[in-house]
């Protein structure tokens, strides 16, 4: 699956039934810089998980606020819209794959 972008206005539309992964990012971040790829070539092959990256500026931070994001990069996993677990911190492809696992069994 492709990943997704997503910002205030539209946040709470883009979470699916399934697991979706939030990426809460910004541009001026280097570990961000660093795990947007990682995020992006783990979407590719997990087609089944929707992907999403929430980048934090001036116009988009009541979504960061409501779910007290402090550090970024920080991942958030929802199912069924409901917020599950949250990382902060950049991740390799084998640890994100390896979390996504874990909740899929959950």
């Amino acid at each position: 699956m492709s990943l997704e972008h997503a910002n205030d206005a539209n946040f709470d539309s883009l979470l699916g039934d399934g697991i979706t992964l939030v990426d809460f990012w910004a541009s001026w971040c280097g570990p961000c810089r660093m795990f947007g790829p990682i995020f992006e070539a783990t979407s590719e092959k997990l087609p089944d998980v929707k992907f999403v990256k929430f980048e934090i500026d001036e116009s988009n931070r009541r979504t960061p606020a409501k779910f007290g994001i402090r550090s970024i990069p920080s991942v958030l996993a929802f199912r069924k819209g409901e917020l599950v677990e949250a990382r902060t911190g950049l991740m390799d492809e084998e640890t994100l794959i390896d979390w996504v696992k874990e909740l899929q069994g959950a």
